[in-house]
């Protein structure tokens, strides 16, 4: 018998998954598998669809892109980007986060979301990287978008981001200085 992290890892590549348990202790291993979410019961229904929105979100992204898109130019201002057959002029100072999906990335925007097919550590590669910081496998932040952070995400507005345990530390250091003890 298979279990759900087992079933998962056996899905095509393109297979959007939100995690359903009782467990907190699988959630690293679904993000591993590139899961949309990781929801724990019991399940408030606003949590689930607030999920599904997620999923149904990346659908449409991930359909809406018929050709890839790459960054086509970066200066120190801003990315130019091809995406839906068009290009792109991104202001680094407008991106609030990226967040990776499998082979994509989506750049939320003040304005928008676009989408790229190219891995997060190639696009944060090429961002200012005192602005821009890696807070988990699945994305990068804009610093100056933070309003608050606990121990395990970050609020950059509406959006909650979490805040990967790999990443807490270096978080803790370079945004919070030393004052805050990331264990607490």
């Amino acid at each position: 018998m298979l279990t759900g992290l087992e079933f998962a890892a056996q899905l095509p590549q393109h297979t959007l998954v939100i995690f359903t348990t009782a467990y907190p202790k699988y959630a690293l291993e679904s993000y591993e598998l590139d899961a949309i979410d990781y929801l724990l019961k019991p399940i408030e229904k606003s949590r689930l669809q607030k999920a599904i929105h997620k999923a149904e979100t990346y659908m449409k992204l991930l359909s809406d892109e018929t050709d890839k898109s790459t960054i086509e130019s970066n200066t120190a201002e801003f990315l130019i980007i091809k995406s839906e057959r068009r290009f792109f002029k991104i202001n680094f100072a407008d991106i609030k986060y990226i967040e990776g999906l499998k082979d994509y990335v989506i750049i939320y925007t003040c304005s928008q979301k676009l989408i790229t097919a190219m891995n997060l550590k190639t696009i944060h590669q090429k961002m200012p990287q005192d602005i821009f910081l890696r807070v988990s496998k699945s994305y990068v932040i804009n610093v100056n978008f933070i309003d608050s952070f606990d121990h395990h995400n970050i609020y950059l507005g509406e959006s909650e981001i979490p805040l990967g345990e790999v990443y807490k530390k270096d978080f803790f250091k370079i945004y919070a200085g030393d004052s805050l003890n990331p264990e607490g």
